[in-house]
This record gives structure tokens, C-alpha cells and sequence, in this order.
């Protein structure tokens, strides 16, 4: 047994992640039995100790005074385009921490990173719990990544509730329902949509409450007015571009957030059209750029600071109530939406 411990020493420091393969649990459990925390079995802790014997690990000072700190210490992983939505968030977040007294630790996650080994390093530095915002909530070898190392994660945005985290989130799908039937009211029928990123979940469920909505209606849905987006302003105008150059253009177009309408606005412009008199253009989200391009944008409002306050509060009671070994853990918040009605909207030119 003696000639594993050896090697191990030669290749490099030992970590939390050594001695979670070797006891067979997660680098969670690892982390509790560290700092004397509880909901751990008997069986298990006895495990880790015995690994920990065994590999001759000594523990991070840093790590272990962070740990066993109150003060939580939460990681924010983003990887949005939308610069608009990030403020919000991140406002939120902030906001959110000071009040619980919490450290808050922003990471950039893009998909050329090599994810596992940067959550690796944030479990071994003490990292009691993640926020995960569009698109990472959707990312579905991110959460078995997460699930499998044992830690604490809230999902903000995902469209749908999910089995093993929590979750922040509105009704997507009547949200946009909602809107359709608002520019229908108007007396629209010729209407775009630009569907939102393919790999998130909220994007399927906002094209299916724009279809329905119309179908409800009894108004036809010209497939060439439904343009694919990626949450993005270049894809809005790109998308507004294509579908206004067409013989029979739409009258109203519903983007899937304020970024892509307010693309939509800027390709407008360009061919010398008013909005709204001439288009109608409405957005998602209500973010701040929504308040500020002209004209301002009917949009869904999104109550995205407080749905970031409300995932960090979900995480700081799951956090908690797993240091106090108490099995109740909240999991689903689903928060109010609002139409919000501004000067990008208006009846069709007779």
C-alpha cells in the first residue's frame, strides 16, 4: 500500500480529488469530513480518514479556514452573449451576497475550456456552491459533472424544473404566448419570430407559445418569417435582414430577447422603415437595453436581478441545510412575469 503513496508524492501535491477516488465518494463528502461538518455516515467518514492516513493528504490551510467559515463562498459561471442580461445577473448576485454575507466568485465557463478541470480547482479551493445562468443551465455534462463531485448547484433560467438542482425560473412558454397574443390584439397577422439559442431550453419553449398562440388564433405561421437567432444582436439583424427583404414582408416581428429586437430595430432603420408605424418589433427579457435604444421596446419583463437574488438564496438554505445534516432542500422557484407595453409596437399600415 505503501508504493501508490509514493508515487503519488513524486507526480505532484495531493488534492482533494486523490482522495475522493481512493475512499470511493465525492470530493464533497472529502471536504466535509476536512472540516468536521455534518450529514456525513459514519462508515463514509471513517473511509476518508483512512485515505487520508493512507495518501498522507494534508489539507490547504486556506481552503479548510474558508470551509469551515461562515461566510459561503459561491462561484457565478457565465457564458452569455448578451452583455444586457449579464448586468442584470450580475446585479442581482451582488446584491444577493452582500445581503447573505456571502464571497462571491465570477468565472468565465466557454465550451473550449476544459470545464472538469476548472471545477475541479473551484471544489479544492473551497467552493461551497455554484449559480447557473443561460446557457450553463442547460449544459447537461456540466450538471453530472457538478452532481458527481457531491456539491451544491441552482440552476437560474432553465425553462424547466431538473431532478437533482435547484431552480429559478419563470413560464417561458406563456410568457410568449402572452406577447403573441398582444401583437395579435393589434391586429397583426403577418408576424416573425426569431427563436433564441437552439442549445437552451427556453428558447423551444418560447417558439412553442408563439405557435400555439397563433394557431389559437386561427393565423398561419409562414415558415420563412421563423428564423433561427442565438440571443445575440448580429443574429437579430441578420434574421430582420432576410425576413424584410422578402416579396411580402411580415408587419410585426417577436424577437426572443432584447438584444436580437433591438437588431431588428437597427435593420428597420436601414431600409428606411418606422417602427412601429411601419413594423412592429417586440422583445424578451426588459433588460436595460430595452429602455434605452429608440423606440423604446414593448417587451416580456424578465425579472432577472431577483430571479439571481432568489437562486442565491436557494443555494445559501441548501448549503445550510446540509451543514446542519437537515434532509428538507428547497428546489423550485417559479417568479411573475409582465408584459411591458413602450413605443415599438402599434396596428398594422391599412
Amino acid at each position: 500500500m505503501n508504493e501508490p503513496r509514493s508515487r503519488r508524492r513524486q507526480s505532484g501535491r495531493l488534492t482533494v480529488s486523490d482522495v475522493a477516488r481512493f475512499a470511493k465518494c465525492s470530493q464533497m463528502t472529502v471536504s466535509r469530513v476536512v472540516n468536521g461538518g455534518a450529514g456525513v455516515r459514519e462508515e463514509t467518514r471513517l473511509a476518508v480518514e483512512a485515505a487520508i492516513k493512507e495518501l498522507g493528504y494534508t489539507p490547504n490551510r486556506a481552503a479548510r479556514s474558508l470551509a469551515g467559515a461562515s461566510q459561503l463562498r459561491i462561484v457565478l459561471l457565465y457564458s452569455n452573449p448578451s452583455a444586457a442580461y449579464l448586468s442584470e445577473l450580475l446585479i442581482g448576485c451582488m446584491d444577493a451576497a452582500t445581503r447573505l454575507d456571502a464571497n462571491l466568485v465570477v468565472e468565465r465557463c466557454d465550451p473550449e475550456r476544459d470545464q472538469s478541470r476548472m471545477i475541479q480547482r473551484l471544489i479544492e479551493s473551497a467552493v461551497d456552491g455554484f449559480l447557473l445562468p443561460p446557457p450553463l443551465c442547460d449544459d447537461t455534462a456540466l450538471l453530472t459533472r457538478l452532481l458527481r463531485a457531491g456539491t451544491h448547484a441552482v440552476l437560474i433560467g432553465p425553462g424547466q424544473a431538473e431532478a437533482h438542482h435547484g431552480v429559478v425560473m419563470i413560464d417561458d412558454y406563456q410568457a410568449a404566448h402572452d406577447m403573441t397574443r398582444h401583437i395579435l390584439g393589434l391586429g397583426h397577422r403577418r408576424i416573425g419570430f426569431i427563436i433564441g439559442n437552439p442549445h437552451q431550453s427556453a428558447s423551444a419553449l418560447r417558439l412553442a407559445g408563439f405557435r400555439d398562440a397563433m394557431a389559437e388564433a386561427g393565423a398561419d405561421v409562414d415558415e420563412a418569417l421563423v428564423r433561427q437567432g442565438q440571443f445575440t444582436y448580429r443574429s437579430g439583424l441578420d434574421a430582420a435582414i432576410d425576413m424584410l427583404a422578402l416579396s411580402t414582408p411580415p408587419s410585426a416581428i417577436f424577437a426572443s430577447n432584447d438584444d436580437m429586437a433591438a437588431g431588428c430595430i437597427a435593420a428597420a432603420h436601414r431600409r428606411g422603415l418606422d417602427v412601429p408605424r411601419d413594423l412592429t418589433i417586440c422583445g424578451f427579457d426588459d433588460t436595460a437595453l430595452a429602455s434605452t435604444i429608440w423606440p423604446e421596446l414593448t417587451t416580456i419583463r424578465q425579472p432577472i436581478r431577483q430571479m439571481a437574488e432568489t437562486a442565491l438564496d436557494l443555494l445559501a438554505q441548501e448549503i445550510r441545510s446540509d451543514r446542519a445534516a437537515d434532509a428538507a432542500r428547497p428546489r423550485l422557484a417559479t417568479l411573475d412575469y409582465e408584459l411591458v407595453q413602450r413605443d415599438s409596437d402599434a396596428p398594422p399600415r391599412t
